[in-house]
């Protein structure tokens, strides 16, 4: 499952402040040129992140953003969470917590959906901005699944 991008870029965001800052503030020209992400866009997630209490920001020459907290201290699943990002893989978003089809009744694949959305919620938690800065993903049990190698190739590619 592909998150949106809104989802995506406050992530790709986040590790290049994490990866580029060195204890100073960065602008987000700067980052939009690195990642390929328009500064429009960043400027809505960075208010979104602002207020989440994620980043800060500097003003004045040479100001930008920073880190609120420490890159292992940020997890990923809060990034995604701060920027109003929706890990629900069930269609029941905005309807009642009953279920999605007539009458409040789930579908037959609410709970496999539901499930799924976990799974993502708890992958994400569990890796800091720290973690993607150094890659250090892939030596993580769970990224050295067999069934990875049976991904096919659209799933594998790059967000």
């Amino acid at each position: 499952m592909k998150l949106s991008t809104k989802g995506r870029y406050a992530v790709m965001a986040m590790v290049d402040l994490a990866v580029n800052s060195r204890g100073q503030p960065v602008t987000l020209s700067d980052i939009a040129s690195r990642q390929e992400i328009s500064l429009s866009y960043l400027e809505q997630l960075f208010a979104k992140l602002r207020s989440g209490g994620f980043v800060a920001s500097v003003r004045g020459p040479g100001g930008g953003y920073k880190l609120a907290s420490p890159s292992d201290e940020i997890r990923i699943a809060d990034v995604v969470l701060a920027v109003d990002e929706s890990l629900n893989q069930t269609r029941c978003q905005g309807k009642t917590s009953d279920g999605c089809i007539s009458k409040g009744r789930r579908c037959l694949t609410h709970d496999l959906w539901d499930e799924l959305g976990r799974h993502i919620y708890l992958f994400l938690s569990s890796i800091t901005l720290a973690d993607v800065a150094n890659n250090n993903i892939g030596s993580r049990e769970f990224g050295t699944s067999v069934v990875q190698d049976s991904v096919p190739e659209q799933v594998e590619d790059c967000a």
